[in-house]
């Protein structure tokens, strides 16, 4: 459901979508124009076949995209999915196929909550989607570089941030860098599924 966006390497594509050809969206510094106390913030811990990494999720911003991915992850939806979509310089995408690219049916679209404010920094988590704004339902991207022009306003309605990596950044880079190939009618594909092993909501500290 993206379009096939090739990042710096080559022309940056017009769109991000979240299906076989659909592409997710990230940032940089992972932070948005938002500040807020940081341990009233959910996190989530996410185990990849590459390392772990925790995502610190942002309901006073984007409520209705950090529920619907929680749901997902309550749910056990994102066990045993894969990145199946890898672009370096750009952003990895995953959260809707298993390892052997089998599309998981999903709960029903969200409303796309993007602002010209939540910027698609390097590090940061956003909601893949059709070329349709209102269309993001579980496939996410975490943003491997700055990248504005996914940003709301910049070339239309824009990719809904909900999130930052703040830990296991380095997970995140090693996951950009492996080999890829085109496959089930898809490009950019890992070679070696990378698998997401689990993901699950972290207990906050006393």
């Amino acid at each position: 459901m993206l379009n096939s966006v090739k990042p710096v390497r080559s022309v940056i594509p017009a769109l991000i979508l979240a299906m076989s050809t659909l592409l997710p969206i990230g940032g940089a510094h992972a932070e948005t124009s938002v500040e807020t106390a940081s341990e009233a913030l959910p996190s989530v811990r996410v185990i990849t076949s590459k390392g772990p990494f925790v995502l610190q999720l942002r309901p006073d911003v984007a409520p209705k995209t950090v529920e619907n991915f929680l749901e997902y992850v309550r749910g056990g939806f994102y066990n045993n999915t894969v990145f199946h979509r890898v672009i370096p310089g750009f952003m990895i995408q995953g959260g809707g196929f298993t390892a052997d690219l089998a599309r998981k049916p999903t709960q029903d679209p969200i409303v796309n909550e993007a602002k010209p404010t939540l910027k698609n920094l390097r590090g940061s988590i956003a909601m893949a989607r059709t070329s349709a704004p209102d269309s993001a339902t579980s496939q996410f991207f975490i943003n491997l570089m700055n990248n504005g022009f996914l940003d709301a306003g910049v070339r239309g309605a824009g990719y809904a941030v909900f999130g930052k990596v703040t830990e296991g950044m380095g997970v995140v880079d090693a996951i950009a860098g492996v080999d890829t190939k085109n496959a089930r009618g898809m490009a950019d594909v890992p070679v070696e599924p990378v698998m997401i092993e689990s993901v699950s909501v972290l207990e906050p500290a006393n």
